[in-house]
């Protein structure tokens, strides 16, 4: 089968396009043959050894994909040959991932396909959908009539959080890095966007929020806790889910005398159970139509170093140039 992966970390160069040997399910695996996979963050990371973890050698990038199922163990009852499912949490904590025309999965962790969704939405869905939905649910406890702050709402997740915030019938407000961003983040369904690159952001955010926002949810890798902590409701929630490497001040003093609370989280720490309750929501919000994956480009499998460097200079590089996911076609 074709696949991309590396036999050493490093810049995406060290991506191979090429044949590797079709994988062969366990008793509790899925044989799945994909029809679209997603390029994350933390794809690059892993790659680049920026994240060192240990990798089996070959290592097939990715976490995300869409596809058919073609074969199951004999200890698998959830699904039969012709399901068509989803999933995420591939390439991570020793598994393989999903950048490969077949791929051998843990039922766990895959989710029926709805018929009206296609194989690039849900792959475009899927770890930003799960990171979404167990920030905003399970961490954020966000409730229909609260009003909700992403600094930063036209990437992949920012869009994916402003959908379903939306969904859970929050008033949502976001910020974004262009004019063209700012009007697809209104587009999105935000009820005020606002552009950090000409724009006072505290200051239009206090014109449409005066009370503060009950959560803030923080894209980016370096956080500026002073701001969002005024921006913030007494009893706001602040919501982190990057920034590895950041270390910056913060105001504790204005923090706890709000109330406020700060919880940061990883997806692929989350458990299959939980990141199978989120996939139920994700379903039905996407076939309602009311989850709507942004889309960047679509390219082909072999174009996976490429399709790296431009995730790689989007958010490491700060760039910004991606407005929405990265998917392959195998």
């Amino acid at each position: 089968m074709k696949a991309a992966f590396l036999q050493r970390t490093g810049p995406p160069e060290v991506i191979e396009f090429g044949d590797l040997p079709a994988p062969q399910p366990l008793p509790n695996q899925l044989l799945v043959r994909t029809r679209a996979v997603a390029v994350n963050p933390i794809d690059t990371y892993i790659r680049s050894g920026l994240i060192p973890v240990d990798l089996p050698r070959p290592f097939i990038v990715g976490c995300d994909f869409a596809g058919v199922v073609e074969a199951i163990g004999s200890e698998v009852r959830t699904f039969k040959v012709g399901d068509r499912v989803w999933g995420s949490n591939q390439g991570l904590l020793g598994r393989q991932g999903t950048f490969a025309e077949q791929i051998a999965i843990d039922a766990a962790w895959a989710y029926p396909l709805p018929d009206a969704v296609t194989d690039e939405q849900a792959a475009a869905a899927a770890l930003v959908s799960i990171t979404a939905h167990l920030g905003l649910v399970r961490e954020a406890q966000l409730r229909s009539g609260e009003t909700l702050f992403i600094n930063g709402g036209s990437g992949g997740v920012g869009s994916t959080v402003l959908h379903l915030a939306r969904a859970l019938g929050a008033r949502v407000f976001c910020s974004a890095g262009s004019d063209a961003k700012v009007q697809a983040c209104r587009e999105l369904g935000a009820e005020a966007a606002f552009n950090y690159a000409t724009q006072d952001v505290a200051a239009e955010l206090k014109k449409v929020a005066p009370s503060g926002v009950n959560v803030w949810w923080e894209t980016t890798r370096e956080p500026d806790f002073d701001r969002a902590t005024a921006a913030l409701a007494a009893r706001g929630r602040l919501i982190l889910m990057a920034g590895r490497d950041a270390r910056p001040p913060f105001p504790v003093g204005p923090f706890y005398v709000k109330g406020c609370s700060l919880r940061g989280f990883v997806m692929f720490a989350a458990t299959p159970e939980e990141q199978r309750a989120a996939s139920v929501d994700i379903n039905r919000w996407l076939a309602e139509g009311q989850l709507k994956p942004r889309i960047d480009r679509v390219l082909p499998l072999a174009d996976a170093a490429l399709a790296h460097r431009l995730q790689e200079e989007s958010t490491v590089g700060k760039r910004g140039t991606l407005s929405g996911k990265i998917v392959l076609q195998p």
